[in-house]
């Protein structure tokens, strides 16, 4: 049946958990791109046929009317369904460069499309040129803190690191006490943990 591979992308979309991706399937996108070009190679097929039997096109109504009819509006709604998945996947995307900062994760790398990721990296490019024009950072909390100053617990292992206008040395399970701007990339990508008894 016309479109049900495509129907199958919109149904992984609303079977996923709001805020998370699957990974991309390649496979049925593929499948679908195929059967659009072989819908629109059989509706100009039909279409010439019509033309070379000198018939109009506007008011002959035809099986190769009909069968061009058919093709044209399953060709527009497999557009339509692979539209839709990767607009709903380019959400999900930009949503990640403010929880997680501009580096993504590997588990989520591993989920997206090579496009995706170029995406990302230009959106990623888009809101740091912005943030650099403008002067001000807009991924900080949007409610003041009540200290500028967070105590944090290093999870992995990350070594010496510039913040700033000084550097420390981060070894695993080590405390700082640090600048909660400097902090925040590094919370938002699970190498640290806010201490919990501050």
């Amino acid at each position: 049946m016309y479109g049900r591979r495509a129907s199958q992308l919109l149904k992984e979309i609303d079977s996923s958990e709001a805020g998370q991706l699957a990974p991309f399937n390649s496979d049925v996108f593929d499948q679908v791109i195929r059967e659009c070009n072989e819908h629109n190679s059989q509706f100009q097929s039909l279409i010439r046929k019509m033309v070379e039997q000198n018939l109009d096109i506007e008011t002959t109504r035809n099986e190769d009317h009909y069968g061009a009819a058919i093709h044209h509006l399953s060709l527009l709604r497999n557009k339509r369904c692979l539209m839709a998945y990767m607009y709903n996947r380019a959400e999900v995307i930009q949503s990640f460069r403010w929880k997680v900062g501009p580096v993504l994760p590997r588990d989520i790398q591993e989920k997206l499309h090579f496009s995706e990721k170029e995406y990302f990296k230009n959106h990623s490019a888009a809101i740091k040129s912005y943030i650099s024009e403008m002067d001000i950072d807009l991924t900080v909390d949007m409610v003041p803190p009540k200290d500028p100053y967070i105590q944090v617990r290093v999870l992995e292992e990350i070594g010496e690191v510039s913040l700033g206008d000084h550097s420390v040395s981060l070894t695993k399970n080590s405390l700082h006490f640090l600048r909660r701007t400097d902090a925040e990339q590094f919370i938002s990508q699970n190498f640290w943990s806010r201490d919990p008894h501050t």
